[in-house]
Parts: C-alpha cells; structure tokens; sequence
C-alpha cells in the first residue's frame, strides 16, 4: 500500500506545473535597476512594444498605461525617457526645463514637485528602477543615503 502512494505522490509532483508551485521563501526585496540617462531615453514612447519610463526625482516609473498622454505624438511625450524633475515642477514643457536639476525653483515649485510626485507618479504608476544620479555619487561611489520609494528595508550594501 506504501508503494502505492509514493507512486501517485510522484505522479502528481511530476504533472503539476510550475505555476502550480510556490515556494515557501520568497526573496526579501526586488533588485534596484539603475538606469543610465542613455539608457532611460531609450525608453521615450517612440519604439514599439517597448515601455515608456520617465523619471522624476531619480525615480524611474513605468508610465505605459497613460499612453495616451506620453506615448509617441502625445501631448506629454517630452516628459519620457529622462528624467523631468524640474518640468514637472514647474509644470512645464519648456525644453530647458526638462532636466532633473532642481536649482533656483521656488518654494512654491518644490511643494508642487513633491505633491505631483507622491500624489500622481508614485500612487498611479509602477515604480521600475531609479536614475544612476539618484543612486551614485558623482564619483561613481554608491551615495549611503540612496532610499528607494517603494522598498523601506532597503541596504545600498546589499547591492555592491
């Protein structure tokens, strides 16, 4: 009788698929994907089937669901593949403005900034990686205070 089982234990194990199984220790965190802005402006809505990422304060959010307002020919499509810290904070489309450099905004453009980005990017869309600025000194050491926005146990040693 002993056999038996083993054999339909076995039987199962071997039709069951692998969506069937789940394993019982999960990783404790997703991996940081760093993007280069080389890399990030690939990412800009004018390839098909590829996603379209823009950033705002180093981070790099999947925003492919609002194609109709950042796709190819849409009327946000500037914002994509870059990081757009101070447009976003200005509200603007202005091609000087679509940089991450915050210097000179106002008070009441960095309340904007901070509004938008919690509010809109980080409650509407999937947060994918971050910008190599956000991540790493301008000497290319790993910056200690990098934090991501969606992992709060996060270490930068575990990444290096």
């Amino acid at each position: 009788m002993s056999a038996l089982k083993v054999c339909l234990v076995l039987v199962y194990v071997l039709n069951c698929s692998a969506d069937e199984v789940e394993l019982k220790h999960k990783p404790a965190v997703k991996p940081v994907r760093l993007f280069t802005d080389e890399e990030l402006s690939k990412y800009n809505g004018h390839e098909e089937g590829l996603p379209i990422y823009m950033a705002v304060k180093g981070v790099v959010f999947d925003v492919t669901k609002g194609k109709d307002f950042y796709g190819k020919d849409a009327g946000y499509n500037a914002l994509v593949g870059r990081d757009c810290t101070r447009a976003v904070a200005k509200m603007s489309l202005d091609p000087e403005d679509l940089t991450h450099d915050t210097t000179g905004l106002t008070e009441e453009q960095l309340d904007s900034l901070e509004s938008v980005f919690s509010g809109t990017y980080k409650a509407k869309y999937p947060i994918v990686g971050y910008t190599s600025r956000r991540i790493l000194n301008p000497d290319g050491s790993p910056n200690d205070n990098f934090q991501p926005e969606d992992q709060p146990q996060f270490s930068i040693r575990d990444e290096f």
